[in-house]
């Protein structure tokens, strides 16, 4: 008897979200499905890891094949945790999403999603963060999921590069004007942020943060940004090695001058 795939899916908008409805509905033919999802939205929470309150989990689902827990913690705390405490196997495969709201560009860097698939890179677990450019809570995604589901069961049967993870972001058109898939690289841009001051029935005052989003190359053609608002679906491979291996050559001359002499200088 052949044992199924075992898929562990996460994400950042909460257990409730649509997204994730979506995500493990279209994935349960696939293999045997174990969710575990924040019980609040966790959005913006980066890779952050709980550690001054306790994590609880609590199982709400349990069937054949499919098993739902959620986590009072980040969505990289519910990685962690379903590896730690609750699988005996290494899964094969770890799906985060589908967000609500895009990822692209910078957005990784805050993204909950993409930190709980970079954290399956740690563990050698192929990863996709999954998102559309769709940010109210009532995004339409089941149009969209046959073309997951074919991404997903590309990387089941092909892999990916150890250390490596999928950023998948699709546009929120009719799934007809989808021109196709691009994979290209993360789009060098910022968030030109603004914390808005207001003052509460108590008359104290509190800020809410606003801004948007500044795009520093908007005509490279071989960006996630370019290919979202041509109608693309943009994949961008993320690594966690995070070193500027092109900085290194003239940080050591930098540092070998600047040192020259001192007992320290070991470059």
């Amino acid at each position: 008897m052949s044992i199924k795939p075992l898929i562990l899916v996460t994400n950042d908008d909460g257990y409730q979200a649509g997204g994730i409805k979506a995500l493990t509905e279209t994935v349960r033919p696939l293999g045997d499905v174990l969710v575990v999802a924040p019980t609040e939205g966790q959005s913006g929470m980066s890779h952050a890891m709980t550690v001054k309150v306790p994590l609880r989990l609590e199982k709400r689902i349990e069937q054949p094949g499919f098993t739902l827990y959620t986590c009072n913690g980040t969505p990289t705390d519910c990685v962690k945790i379903a590896l730690n405490r609750l699988i005996n196997r290494h899964p094969d495969l770890l799906l985060a999403g589908i967000n609500h709201g895009s990822n692209s560009s910078s957005s990784v860097l805050y993204s909950g999603t993409m930190a709980a698939a970079m954290e399956g890179c740690l563990y050698n677990i192929p990863g996709i963060g999954f998102s559309l450019t769709d940010h109210s809570s009532d995004a339409d995604f089941m149009p969209y999921m046959d073309i997951i589901r074919k991404m997903i069961l590309a990387v089941s049967a092909n892999g990916l590069q150890k250390g490596v993870c999928l950023n998948v972001n699709i546009p929120r058109i009719p799934v007809s004007e989808i021109k196709g898939i691009r994979v290209c690289r993360q789009t060098k841009g910022y968030w030109n942020e603004e914390f808005e001051r207001h003052i509460d029935p108590a008359n104290r005052e509190y800020f809410w943060l606003t801004g948007n989003f500044v795009n520093e190359e908007p005509c490279a053609e071989d960006t996630d940004e370019w290919a979202l608002s041509r109608g693309y679906i943009a994949i961008v491979p993320v690594q966690i090695d995070m070193t500027a291996y092109d900085s290194l050559p003239a940080l050591k001359k930098l540092f070998r001058n600047t040192l020259k002499g001192c007992e320290i200088n070991k470059l």
